[in-house]
């Protein structure tokens, strides 16, 4: 564990920062954007965790996600290098738990018959937030591979399954299915 005495260092006073390589780059690059992105999701979880202390399992599944958000922003943090030997990279078994997990939930919800709105319960709300911002941290790391500048295809396998698993834990979270907020067509024309 890294101990600081400060929380500043003044280093990225001028719009530079470091990667987890030590190489310096502005803080508008693509790869700051898409673990920055990552980052944020990871805060919007941590906002619907203050909602489901009353459903431990759910919780634990979503505190383990936000430890691998950070696991993930390590992993895009740090380009490619020649020896990864202590590199931190996402790993194909934490997709397929999160298959697992979403699979799981989902057999427990009701089929859907509309799209959904973003809300219900507190937890949901945010959840449906941490799923765009998510989403948001996929077409920066899209963006990012599209520019030439290599991410690691688990990382973006997880991206990916992420804002699944989030959008049926917000449909978990709106007591499983039935306090969902459904959009309804023309409504307001």
């Amino acid at each position: 564990m890294v101990t600081l005495n400060k929380i500043y260092t003044r280093t990225g006073d001028a719009g530079a920062t470091r990667l987890a390589s030590g190489e310096q780059v502005s803080k508008s690059s693509l790869r700051v954007e898409t673990y920055g992105a990552v980052d944020e999701a990871n805060a919007c979880v941590g906002m619907a965790r203050l909602h489901t202390a009353a459903d431990p399992e759910f919780d634990a599944m979503l505190a383990r996600i936000q430890n691998e958000l950070f696991d993930l922003g390590a992993d895009l943090a740090t380009p490619p290098l020649k020896d990864e030997t202590h590199t931190l990279r996402m790993v194909d078994s934490q997709i397929e738990r999160l298959e697992r997990e979403i699979d799981t939930m989902n057999a427990q919800l009701p089929p859907l018959t509309s799209f959904i709105l973003p809300g219900g319960t507190a937890a949901a709300a945010n959840l449906h937030l941490a799923r765009t911002v998510s989403r948001r941290a996929e077409r920066a790391a899209v963006a990012l591979a599209e520019s030439g500048q290599q991410v690691s295809p688990a990382a973006m396998k997880y991206l990916n399954r992420l804002s699944d698993f989030l959008f049926v834990a917000a449909r978990h979270a709106n007591d499983q299915g039935r306090a969902e907020v459904f959009w309804k067509s023309g409504a307001t024309r």
